[in-house]
């Protein structure tokens, strides 16, 4: 037997899920609890930078299209419905832009301490409470929002057949840079040909795109 073909196997997603799921479970307890002076830190930020609560929960779709609450750190003021309806309405090219991707790159309802936890991706630090309840994986596809279900079409049952995660490979191929498509075809790769070694590169990439001084695309 062909030693590579037996580690390969191993490292398989059927026989990797249960591995996998210790690890997150590691992963996102230590990360709450040796991080808990940031999320602290962070929390105070929020609420003495603009009124309203701390977090955002928004409806996302899970593994087999289960729903649940998706945690961040609040970005966007309060009036940000409001505030979207009348920019949208407003222009043409920005409600264009919002139908193709879901976000606008100058997003007016972002607060100075909403952009800055965005651009570091700080105000995700939160999905490590979605990952130790098992709605989530520390890698993954991203979690999408019910409207963007059918810009995955046939290839959402796919994708649905493993958690989303708090990083993946959208995350570190250019994120918000690159277009829908993109991201949709960097979400079913994943869902194909996720491993032990493929969790391991997007993480050791992840680290390394949080570290760099430039552009990640996020927004």
């Amino acid at each position: 037997m062909n030693p590579l073909n037996s580690w390969n196997t191993f490292l398989s997603r059927d026989v990797n899920r249960p591995i996998k799921r210790s690890g997150d479970i590691v992963f996102s307890f230590l990360a709450l609890t040796l991080g808990s002076p940031l999320f602290i830190f962070i929390a105070l930020l929020v609420k003495l930078s603009s009124s309203g609560p701390v977090f955002y929960i928004q409806r996302r779709v899970g593994r087999r299209y289960t729903r649940f609450g998706c945690i961040k750190f609040r970005t966007m003021r309060v009036d940000a419905d409001d505030v979207l309806s009348n920019v949208l309405e407003k222009s043409p090219s920005l409600r264009k832009e919002f139908e193709r991707d879901f976000k606008l790159r100058d997003d007016p309802r972002i607060t100075p301490i909403g952009r800055f936890l965005r651009r570091s991706s700080l105000d995700e630090l939160p999905q490590f409470i979605n990952v130790l309840r098992g709605e989530m994986s520390v890698v993954g596809p991203r979690p999408i929002v019910d409207q963007e279900l059918q810009r995955y079409g046939e290839f959402m049952d796919e994708v649905a057949s493993v958690r989303p995660g708090l990083t993946g490979l959208w995350q570190v191929s250019g994120r918000n840079n690159l277009s829908y498509t993109e991201r949709v075809k960097l979400d079913l790769r994943y869902s194909r040909e996720s491993s032990f070694l493929l969790d391991l590169f997007i993480i050791l990439r992840t680290f390394g795109v949080l570290l760099l001084p430039m552009d990640r695309g996020a927004f």
